[in-house]
């Protein structure tokens, strides 16, 4: 399918590993020109160079801490306007209600909620005045179904979601669409440090703990990065105009909800 997006420049965060660079290589694969960020310099060079290589689309690296109020300035005076952005950080780490500060609770938000709002502030105007834009937002299958053990991705991703329902309501008017990705467990390092932290708690093998969260998952498989980023490459496409403030699973039919 032609995404009808060829020539378009997307922003993706987090992007050098993961399911931000499983989106950012399925959008390069459709034509769009890309501006990566991740804070590792090294990883993220790499990876732009493989998406240049692999597709040959202008691909512009830039090392950054993009929860910080700085980072992000640096970020979004390189990447100027863009037609799509596709925000996306690391996730707090697990661990239980007492474990939990004040400090603790705003790091979270200052990642996974006040990140991705401060980057839409600063790209919808733009996508507003051009009469187009694609916002998509990885979060988390918690919203849906909020995992006890990540307390803090939980509150701060539930805070993102609330805002984009408002929000994408607001732009759509103006051929601006926002909606959010929630993936499910993915092959990814994120999925590791986890069934390492199952494993600490149970005291069994890390892949004995695999094996436990496989066997909830109807599907049988973690997610790949490359299944994400289509789903994302579809979202951003000229088809997916009707798609407004969604949030969208990806985990394999491990969430089971009746709406």
């Amino acid at each position: 399918m032609d995404l009808g997006i060829a020539g378009k420049r997307a922003l993706v965060t987090a992007s050098s590993k993961g399911l931000g660079r499983g989106c950012a290589e399925a959008l390069a694969a459709a034509g769009v020109e890309l501006v990566l960020n991740a804070r590792g310099a090294e990883a993220l060079e790499q990876t732009a160079a493989a998406i240049r290589e692999a597709q040959d689309v202008p691909v512009t690296a830039v090392a950054a801490d993009i929860t910080t109020a700085e980072g992000q300035a640096l970020v979004l005076a390189a990447a100027g306007d863009v037609d799509i952005l596709v925000t996306n950080a690391g996730g707090p780490p697990p661990g239980l209600w007492s474990d939990w500060d004040r400090e603790d609770f705003i790091a979270a938000l200052d990642a996974n909620m006040l990140a991705p709002i401060a980057l839409m502030k600063a790209q919808l105007p733009g996508m507003i005045d051009r009469g187009w834009g694609r916002v998509v937002n990885i979060t988390s299958v918690s919203v849906k179904a909020p995992v006890p053990v990540l307390g803090l991705s939980n509150s701060a991703r539930a805070g993102l979601t609330g805002y984009v329902a408002g929000t994408s309501r607001q732009v759509a008017p103006y051929g601006v669409t926002i909606n959010n990705l929630l993936p499910g467990i993915h092959a990814t390092d994120r999925a590791v440090s986890l069934d390492a932290g199952v494993a600490k708690q149970e005291g069994i093998t890390q892949e004995e703990a695999q094996a436990q969260r496989l066997a909830t998952i109807p599907a049988r498989a973690y997610g790949q990065p490359e299944d994400f980023g289509a789903a994302c490459a579809f979202l951003c496409s000229q088809q997916a105009r009707f798609i407004v403030g969604q949030n969208i699973l990806l985990d394999g039919g491990a969430t089971n909800l009746s709406m």
